[in-house]
């Protein structure tokens, strides 16, 4: 089994590359998804998160209110490490069960452990590979605004609150330039899926 980790910016285009590796053939396994399920009402992360920030940040049905709690955190560290505390644990731990899945059930696939603030979390350490998804921030900051509607200033307080992508470039094995056509960054895809399979 090859193994590597895949992340990038805010609006770098990861969940897009993502897709193109799982029409390939190889084993997402996605954090955010996870991250999801992780806090759903009742789970032990849900307990903590209210806990700690109140029912406020709950919707009439019991279930986390994503867009309250995440106004929240963007602006406030103490907060955003408050609640990566909480869920971070649960995420790595169902991640570690998915992965022993895949290594008895597919042996010779290929995983893809599919986390943004992978090396923020310091999890790169742990991965023979790390394939990051790399735009320049003006990019960033022009899809963001056009993807979710937000102003400027507002596209640049939430890429200020992951390391700057320039950084992460740094910490990774594998770059893949996304700013260009589509059918480029098809093509590099292959490419690095070609790679991972020589490794395994």
């Amino acid at each position: 089994m090859s193994l590597a980790g895949l992340t990038g910016g805010i609006a770098s285009g990861k969940s897009t590359v993502a897709s193109m590796l799982r029409e390939l053939g190889c084993h997402i396994i996605d954090a955010d998804k996870i991250a999801f399920d992780v806090v759903q009402q009742g789970e032990p992360a849900w307990e903590r998160i209210v806990a700690f920030f109140g029912t406020g940040v709950l919707l009439e049905n019991g279930q986390i209110n994503r867009a309250v709690l995440g106004d929240s955190i963007f602006q406030d560290e103490m907060k955003r490490n408050v609640l990566n505390s909480i869920v971070h644990p649960e995420v790595y731990r169902v991640m570690a069960e998915q992965i022993d899945e895949c290594s008895r059930s597919a042996p010779d696939s290929v995983v893809i452990l599919d986390i943004p603030l992978l090396i923020e979390t310091g999890m790169h350490e742990t991965l023979p590979e790390v394939i990051l998804v790399y735009v320049p921030q003006e990019v960033q900051i022009a899809r963001l605004m056009e993807r979710d509607k937000l102003s400027y200033q507002d596209a640049l307080i939430r890429i200020g609150s992951q390391m700057p992508i320039e950084q992460k470039k740094r910490f990774s094995t594998i770059i893949l330039d996304n700013s260009g056509s589509l059918e480029q960054t098809r093509k590099r895809v292959k490419e690095i899926y070609a790679q991972l399979l020589e490794k395994d």
